[in-house]
């Protein structure tokens, strides 16, 4: 026993689709959940600006990034504790090479987060779980997909042979409490929660030598699979990082007129 004790009802399927999890916890069918934004867009139109930002979560918390999006969090019930992990960039990973930014010609597995930046360029798209990403690279129903840099599935070295770079916008997983429920904890507790879930942040952030450390381990394990690397350069590396900006704040400013702009000028340089 402690000061926090948590009762941890777990993931699927315990908690049903995690599409809903945040929405359900704001209703106070959780008290406390961790996931990536991409589960609380549902709830929060402008949730997707955590993953275009340009700088460090502490930067965001001293430049009023963040206390901007925890107002907008606060109107939905929901606290916004820390970023607890960070998976890195996003990356395009091929079966088979790209001369540059073009996807024309390309199908790809995709997640909602990046599939209007792989449409801009050409790509066509589909949905799948994970568990066909293997089977469909495999029988080449698809030649690529979207993933983080880590938590990376390992078996998918022997039907994926680039990664395209550079990666773009960030995989985080993110810890919020219902706000009802936070306010009725001791100081001392929140307190308590918020130092811990701070550090997490701390070491999370893709600068640490921790972090570092663990992209380089894969780096190197996957270029001795016989991996390659496909590093975009001069007007093809602008184009694709220009994309990938553009059409992911399309996403935002269409959602959220109102407080799309103020955020954009906060989350990126």
């Amino acid at each position: 026993k402690g000061l926090v004790q948590l009762k941890l009802v777990g993931g699927a399927p315990a908690i049903g689709s995690p599409f809903t999890l945040t929405q359900k916890m704001s209703k106070g069918a959780y008290d406390i959940v961790g996931c990536t934004e991409a589960y609380f867009g549902n709830v929060l139109p402008e949730a997707p600006v955590m993953r275009f930002s340009d700088y460090p979560y502490a930067e965001l918390r001293k430049n009023g990034g963040l206390d901007y999006l925890q107002k907008l969090l606060h109107a939905k019930n929901i606290h916004f504790i820390a970023k607890h992990h960070d998976f890195g960039n996003f990356h395009l990973w091929l079966s088979k090479p790209i001369a540059g930014a073009n996807l024309k010609g390309l199908h790809l597995r995709v997640a909602p987060v990046y599939t209007a930046f792989f449409k801009s360029l050409g790509a066509t798209t589909q949905r799948s779980n994970i568990a066909q990403v293997y089977t469909y690279m495999e029988n080449n129903t698809v030649q690529g997909y979207g993933w983080p840099a880590l938590g990376w599935v390992k078996p998918w070295i022997k039907v994926t042979k680039y990664r395209v770079e550079p990666g773009f916008y960030h995989a985080t997983l993110h810890t919020l409490a219902n706000l009802k429920k936070w306010n009725t904890l001791d100081n001392k507790v929140q307190e308590f929660l918020t130092k811990v879930a701070m550090s997490f942040e701390a070491k999370s952030e893709t600068t640490s030598g921790e972090f570092q450390a663990a992209l380089k381990k894969q780096k190197d394990w996957m270029a001795s699979e016989g991996m390659k690397t496909i590093t975009l350069e001069g007007a093809e590396r602008e184009k694709w990082v220009k994309a990938a900006v553009t059409e992911g704040w399309k996403e935002v400013l269409d959602r959220s007129p109102k407080h799309g702009p103020m955020l954009r000028k906060l989350f990126t340089k």
